[in-house]
């Protein structure tokens, strides 16, 4: 069973560490979520793992590589095995969507040819398949600048898998979405782990969320991992621990920023955990 390691990573901007000293082993197949506020370092933390930001000090591991000595193709060979799903979609509004979702082909082919819009047949008819699978193969013409933000997050999903990717890393994808498209979004990243079998990294606020489609739990907090279990063994003190107030306020279970709650020492934290 191939595994991803995550060995005592931190990552400090200035004076700020953003993550501290951060270990993590994951088992491929698993959706695992990660929680905590603003600012507890879990965005950074995914883009450490794809290698958009290099971590300060630490190692990380993928089946007997060491992705943190990877440079030039051996990157970029990488990054197309771990698929990122950012918040913000990062589709080009004035193209259609199959060609956004062909772009996930852009690591394998020459960029001429993507420049050119040459796609081959075969890519095409993936792409297609891909975008019926979630149910947007009859918007394969239209803008992405046309669609929903539930849409647009869907198509994102299909471009990622379109690298045929064994790991797909979504930092915060239902963050702006309300809750219809919420539901889709996450039924989609759940069908991809139940179906094809890739491993999912998801940062997460909404913990009802987080405990319904997630197998496994990792909260942080000030850039340090202060609880790693199953869903059902966090529980509403872990919460209040981890955000400071009550499992089942209204905030806990929107997408508002939890950056005003009151920080619980992080002492007081690994003690709970």
């Amino acid at each position: 069973m191939q595994l991803l390691t995550i060995r005592n990573l931190s990552k400090q901007f200035g004076e700020n560490t953003a993550v501290d000293r951060v270990s993590l082993e994951v088992k491929s197949g698993s959706f695992v979520g990660v929680i905590g506020r603003s600012g507890a370092g879990k965005s950074t933390l995914l883009r450490m793992i794809n290698r958009l930001n290099e971590p300060t000090h630490g190692t990380i591991e993928y089946d007997g590589t060491v992705v943190t000595d990877l440079k030039g193709v051996a990157l970029n060979e990488w990054r197309r095995n771990c698929a990122m799903v950012f918040q913000q979609f990062n589709l080009v509004g004035r193209l259609d969507v199959l060609t956004n979702v062909l772009m996930g082909r852009l690591t394998t082919v020459p960029t001429w040819r993507a420049l050119l819009t040459m796609w081959s047949d075969a890519d095409k008819l993936d792409a297609l398949e891909t975008l019926d699978r979630f149910g947007m193969a009859d918007f394969a013409a239209q803008r992405c600048d046309q669609l929903s933000g539930g849409q647009q997050q869907r198509v994102a999903i299909c471009r990622a898998l379109l690298q045929r990717p064994q790991i797909i890393l979504a930092d915060e994808p239902i963050a702006s979405l309300d809750p219809k498209n919420t539901q889709m979004v996450m039924d989609a990243l759940k069908r991809i782990n139940d179906d094809l079998g890739i491993t999912v990294i998801c940062n997460l606020h909404d913990l009802d969320i987080a405990r319904d489609y997630c197998d496994r739990l990792v909260g942080m907090t000030e850039g340090r991992v202060v609880f790693d279990d199953i869903p059902e063994n966090f529980t509403e003190n872990f919460s209040q621990s981890l955000y400071g107030i009550e499992a089942n306020d209204p905030l806990m279970n929107s997408q508002a920023d939890l950056n005003s709650p009151k920080v619980i020492p992080l002492n007081r934290l690994i003690n709970h955990a």
